[in-house]
Order: C-alpha cells, then structure tokens, then sequence
C-alpha cells in the first residue's frame, strides 16, 4: 500500500493554487484544441472510425470489380489473338497462293489446251450473258403485285426502271473486274463480286429487287475463265521468248560453225595451193610438211562438222559471281558455241555488277545429258524451282566439282575459288576510304 504524502498546511494553499491553475491552463488548452478541430471538419473518434471502415469497404468493393473487369478485358483479350492468329494465317496463305500464283503455279479453275480455246470459251459465254441481259431475260428479279397510286401499270414500270439501274450497276463492277484482272487476285475479284450482288439485294429489300444466282454464277465463271486466259496467254508468251531465245542461241551457234568452217577451208585451200608449188619445184619435203599441215585442219573442219551435226555436244560450264550472288551461289548450263568464253561474256552483261568467273568449262559429246544429271543431283539447292531455265544453285564450286568429276571422269582444270578481281578491288577501297 501506498505511503500517504503529509503536506505541511502553510504549504496546501499554495499547492492548491497551482494546480487550479494548471487545470485552467488544461482545459484552455483543450477548448482551443476542439475549436481548431472543428474549423477543420474533425470528428469523434467513433465518427472516425466509421468512416474508415466505410472507406476500406468502397475500395474493397471498387478493387474487387476492377479485378473483375480486369479479368474480363484479358479473357476478350485472349479471345481476340486467338481470332487474329486465325485471320493472320488466312492472310498468309493468301499471299502464298498469290505469290505461287505470280510465279507461275497458278490453278486453272477451266482447264483448257491454249489461250485459243479460252477466248472461243469466254466469246460464248458473253453471248449468255447477253441473253440474259435481255428483257425477261433472268438476270435480275423483282416481286410481283407491286402498285404505285393505286396503279399496277405504275409499279411495274417502276420495279422495272429499279430492276435495269441495279443491274446496270452490277454490270458496271463486273466489267470493272474484269477489265482490271489479275489471275492471282481471282479470289479477291469473285469475292467482290459476291458483295455487290449481297449489296444490291440490301438496296433492293422493299421491292425484292436481286441478281439472279444463275446470272451471278454467269459472271463469276466470267472471272473464271478470264483469269485462266489471261495465265494461259501469259505462258504462252513466256514460252515464246523463250523459243525465240533458244533459236537465237542456236542461230549464233550456226553462225559461229560456218564462219570457223570458212576459215579451215580458206586455210586448207591456202596449204593445198602451197603444196602444188612445192610439187612443181619438187620440193618433197616441204610437200610433207604442208600435208601434215593439212592434215590438221580437215581434222578441225571434221569437228567442227561433228557439232554442226550433233545438237548434245558443246561445254558445260559452271560459274559463279560472288559480287552479285554471294559465295554460296553458282550458275551450271551448257553452251554450243565453238569458243564458250562468248557466252559467259554475255552472261556478264549490265544486268549484273559484276562478271562471272569461270570455274570450269568441260566439252562432251553429251553436255545435254551432264547437264541434265547435274541438275538432278543438285535439285534439292535449285533456288528457282518454278522457272527450271534459271539454272542457279545454292551450291560450292567445291561441291559441283564432285559431282562433274563423277560424270566427266578426269577434269583438266578446275578453279575452286573465284577470283573476282573488280569485286575484291571494290571491297579494298571501301575498307582504305573507311580507314
């Protein structure tokens, strides 16, 4: 238990006196506390603590439906690239099928032996076409019944003034399509087409007005067949320069083998004149000597008349241009010219920065058939599969070597490394001007 404090009783008056007035001070204090608290809004502490909790709740509640909300725009989300991924593939595809399509592979939807019976096709469907654009002729349907004031005689002739203005206008779009067609883009057009005549049946609603199916049928075979002539066309004309190439080679040919065949017996006439004077002054020696001579060029006129005669002999040649394609990157073709060297001269013409080098130049009795098993074994490297005359390959000289050794048995000569002299020289400038 605590001791009792005594306080001397001329000390109490003083000691009360100072602890009224601390109580004073006190609550002077707490009352201008209060004001100041009120001048700012200040609750009680339960008032307070209310509040609070109110206010955790509304963000609880504001945090719960965001989540929600949250939760909701990741499964749309989700559910959109899914449907994107769908589309972009799509998309893909088609510009696969329509770069296939640019290269050559295109599918003829009415397969036809040549752009003659295409055109003798598409002139007779036009001649449908103009049935069917006649009066009563099916291309365009309307209801039946209609009025106008209380006029039967009005409403047809207005269902039939609609009627011709919607079909006009169908027509005119697909006479655009045509006229602007690309047969790698027959997809898109027919799908056009489609949406014109979903478009005019939509324009057309109140009075039934539409394009018949059979006619929209019509012109999507249009589509069809003018896509596939225009290919056709295009193949023809593609086969044709490169006929009028082959015979032009073949042409230099010819020409090359009378000019060389001019030249022996212009030198052979020359020797056969000498050795007659050799005869007459009966110089024995001299006259063996220039029969050896002789000899020799009705050896090369033999030649030369044995590749006029044999179309499979000439050089296959393997070269390549490292300034242009890379190192990974050589030609394999034949020529028939008598000096091969010509050919790979044009061959390295302005359409390349720089010239090809010669690998190696090997002459055979059948360069067709090297040629062809040479392309067989590097099939798998051709970097154009579509156009087969684009004879390049994704290939080492190193590795076609091989591949000619086995064919041609013991090569002469052999260059595995490309001396490409302007491209080096090119790239020796540029690194002294970046140094």
């Amino acid at each position: 238990m605590a001791e009792a404090v005594t306080i001397p009783w001329f000390g109490a008056r003083k000691v009360a006196r100072e602890l009224h007035e601390r109580v004073a001070q006190l609550q002077a204090e707490l009352t201008t506390a209060t004001d100041r608290l009120r001048e700012v809004g200040a609750m009680s502490l339960f008032e307070v603590q209310e509040r609070r909790g109110a206010v955790e709740r509304d963000i609880s509640d504001r945090q719960s439906r965001a989540e929600a909300a949250l939760a909701a725009i990741d499964q749309q989300r989700q559910e959109a690239e899914a449907q994107l991924e769908v589309v972009r593939k799509t998309l893909v595809e088609t510009e696969d099928l329509a770069l296939l399509q640019e290269c050559g592979l295109y599918q003829y939807t009415h397969p036809l032996s040549d752009a003659v019976a295409y055109q003798a096709a598409l002139e007779k469907l036009e001649a449908e076409i103009k049935a069917m654009n006649k009066k009563e002729g099916g291309a365009v349907l309307a209801a039946k019944g209609w009025t106008v004031n209380a006029s039967e005689a009005q409403g047809r002739t207005m269902t039939r003034d609609f009627s011709k203005l919607m079909l006009r206008a169908f027509n005119a779009e697909a006479d655009n399509l045509v006229r602007g067609l690309k047969p790698f883009k027959l997809k898109a057009a027919v799908e056009r087409l489609e949406k014109v005549a979903t478009t005019i049946e939509k324009l057309g609603k109140i009075m039934s007005i539409r394009v018949s199916a059979a006619y929209l049928r019509l012109r999507k075979k249009e589509l069809e067949l003018t896509a596939d002539f225009l290919q056709k066309l295009a193949e023809e004309k593609e086969a044709e320069r490169v006929e009028k190439e082959r015979l032009r080679e073949e042409r230099k040919v010819q020409q090359e083998i009378e000019r060389e065949r001019a030249r022996l017996e212009k030198e052979r006439q020359h020797y056969l004149n000498a050795i007659e004077a050799l005869q007459t002054k009966g110089d024995a020696e001299g006259v063996a000597r220039l029969q050896e001579q002789v000899a020799e060029v009705e050896k090369g006129i033999a030649d030369v008349d044995y590749r006029a005669a044999n179309i499979r002999a000439g050089y296959v040649y393997v070269i390549s241009n490292i300034g242009s394609f890379g190192e990974r990157m050589v030609k394999v073709g034949l020529t028939r010219r008598l000096n091969p060297q010509d050919r790979i001269r044009e061959l390295s013409d302005a359409s390349v920065p720089f010239n090809f080098d010669v690998h190696a130049l090997f002459f055979s009795k059948d360069a067709v058939g090297i040629e062809t098993e040479l392309h067989n074994r590097l099939i798998a490297s051709r970097v154009n599969i579509v156009n087969l005359r684009r004879e390049f390959f994704r290939a080492t000289p190193h590795e076609v070597k091989l591949h000619l050794a086995e064919l041609a048995g013991e090569l002469l000569e052999f260059h595995e490394t490309a001396e490409a002299l302007e491209y080096r020289q090119c790239l020796a400038q540029a690194a002294g001007g970046a140094a």
